[in-house]
């Protein structure tokens, strides 16, 4: 396998999802220099994602982090599709919904469009890798590159090495990260890996406050901040999507045998059975402008 830092930037990237993090990848990818394909079924979602991602390369030209040429020249290595035909490259990263089933099928169809050398990195959160792999040709090249919100701005990638990760998968991907400008960490399959892992408690002590009536929403954000924390457990999980951050809180209890510990919460399944799912649909914990369509 060919080292990343190596290329010439000649290789296609294909980012699957048209969501926030599918939008963000896609832009980092493309900023880095590489050839970049998004695709998602969703038409609407593309022309979403094309006008977020030229916003915000606007943004970065108004405040003179990239010139008006650089602009113009990443926005021309983009494209869009939603046809899976057009989804001929190199490396695909999947960041679509956190659902086994939905990303194994994806990960089939991608292997069929491409050679046993494509590498196939999973954005997911909490899925373990080799359950993805299980059922994808040539098993050694799934790999997880788990990408933060927002992932244009947020430096830390972790790249999960599943059971049949190859060692050059890893390699390879651990050297993309970085040339794509992010700080990779290398960890194990294990639930949750580790930031998702650690993050449990920081989320569920604070709704069980909450459900105890021993603080508020409002003063719990605002006393993590005021200790560091650059957003509040509520205003993170509005950020995250709760129907996300739920269903990893889910996976991870599970795959740990169901610990009282981490067991999730009744109040954050009540957003998601209510549709309050935080910023992107205008209301989780606290209230939001209504999202643009």
């Amino acid at each position: 396998c060919r080292k990343w830092d190596d290329m010439n930037h000649d290789s296609i990237i294909c980012v699957c999802g048209a969501g926030t993090m599918g939008s963000g990848i896609a832009q980092v990818a493309a900023q880095a220099g590489f050839t970049t394909i998004q695709f998602d079924l969703n038409a609407a979602m593309l022309e979403k994602s094309r006008a977020t991602i030229h916003k915000n390369l606007d943004t970065l030209v108004g405040k003179g982090k990239i010139s008006a040429e650089e602009k113009a020249a990443i926005s021309s290595r983009l494209s869009f599709t939603h046809q899976p035909e057009d989804c001929r490259a190199q490396v695909v990263i999947e960041a679509i919904v956190e659902k086994l089933e939905a990303k194994t099928q994806l990960f089939t169809t991608m292997a069929a469009l491409n050679g046993p050398d494509c590498l196939l990195a999973t954005n997911t959160s909490s899925i373990a890798i080799g359950t993805i792999a299980a059922s994808i040709p040539h098993p050694e090249r799934v790999v997880g590159m788990h990408f933060f919100n927002p992932a244009p701005l947020m430096k830390l990638v972790e790249v999960i090495q599943g059971p049949n990760t190859s060692e050059a998968i890893v390699a390879q991907t651990l050297s993309l990260a970085r040339v794509m400008g992010k700080t990779p960490v290398l960890c194990k399959d294990a639930p949750g890996f580790i930031v998702n892992r650690v993050a449990r408690h920081y989320y569920l002590e604070a709704m069980r406050m909450v459900e105890r009536g021993e603080a508020g929403i409002e003063n719990i954000d605002a006393v993590m901040e005021a200790a560091g924390f650059k957003m509040g457990p509520f205003k993170l999980m509005d950020l995250i999507g709760m129907d996300i951050n739920y269903g990893v809180s889910n996976i991870v209890w599970e795959a740990l045998g169901k610990p009282e510990r981490l067991r999730p919460s009744d109040l954050q399944r009540d957003k998601v059975a209510a549709g309050a799912l935080g910023r992107k649909t205008g209301k989780g914990f606290y209230q939001y402008p209504a999202p643009t369509q």
